[in-house]
């Protein structure tokens, strides 16, 4: 009786699909750098509303950032809503780390 080990589930190679994850994993590493460097300006930001008063929150830039990359997102064939969830889920964390800093 054969038992399965983890040569026989797993599917021989596929160049083109190695290919297609090797691309996908270089994004994905692009992404985390991006976003790294975008908090590192925010951290910015978060001091610099702390040392003048400000609130954490900035309703109005929040909205046009959103309506900005709602457009961005449908001239690049991505669903807005996914971009506006992704945005808002950046913009939330943000102002928790300014709301922390003015505490």
């Amino acid at each position: 009786m054969m038992t399965d080990t983890p040569s026989d589930t797993v599917p021989a190679p596929d160049a083109v699909l190695d290919g297609y994850r090797q691309s996908i994993d270089n994004i994905d590493a692009a992404l985390v750098h991006m976003l790294a460097e975008r908090f590192k300006v925010t951290q910015a930001v978060g001091r610099y509303k702390a040392e003048h008063g400000l609130p954490p929150a900035d309703p109005g830039r929040e909205d046009r950032q959103i309506t900005r990359l709602r457009r961005l997102a449908t001239d690049a064939q991505l669903d807005p809503e996914f971009s506006e969830k992704f945005l808002r889920f950046i913009i939330d964390e943000v102002i928790r780390h300014h709301a922390r800093m003015q505490a």
